[in-house]
C-alpha cells in the first residue's frame, strides 16, 4: 500500500512561484510512475507532469512546459513540482499520483491508470 501526502500549496500572484511536495511511503524499493495532476472547479482532472522513478524519464503537459519542473528525492521518498511563472489558469487542486511504470509512457494522461492518490493541495494564482 502506498500513501501519498501533498504539501506546499498556497496563494500567489501571477508570475510567482511555488514548490509542491509529495511525501510517499509504503513503496520503498519499487519503481513507479509518479505524476502530478490538477483539477479546477467544473473541469476534468488533467495531467501536468510525470516521472519514472526508476530511470528519471519525465514528460509535461503542453500548458506547463518550460514553467514547471518535476523532480524526485529518492532518499526522502519525495516528489516535487517546481512551478514558476504561474498564471491564473494554473489555479486548481493539485494531486500526486502513483501508477505502474509503463503509465509514464502512455500517450494520454488517464487518472484510472493510477493506483494511488494523495488528498491534494490547493494552488490559487491571482492576477
Amino acid at each position: 500500500q502506498v500513501q501519498l501526502v501533498e504539501s506546499g500549496g498556497g496563494s500567489v500572484q501571477a508570475g510567482g512561484s511555488l514548490r509542491l511536495s509529495c511525501a510517499a511511503s509504503g513503496y520503498t524499493y519499487k519503481i513507479y510512475c509518479m505524476s502530478w495532476f490538477r483539477q479546477a472547479p467544473g473541469k476534468e482532472r488533467e495531467g501536468v507532469a510525470r516521472i519514472n522513478t526508476g530511470g528519471g524519464y519525465t514528460s509535461y503537459a503542453d500548458s506547463v512546459k518550460g514553467r514547471f519542473t518535476i523532480s524526485q528525492d529518492n532518499a526522502k521518498h519525495t516528489l516535487y513540482l517546481q512551478m514558476n511563472s504561474l498564471k491564473p489558469e494554473d489555479t486548481a487542486m493539485y494531486y500526486c499520483a502513483a501508477g505502474q511504470p509503463y503509465v509514464c509512457y502512455s500517450g494520454s494522461w488517464s487518472p484510472p491508470e493510477y493506483n494511488y492518490w494523495g488528498q491534494g493541495t490547493q494552488v490559487t494564482v491571482s492576477s
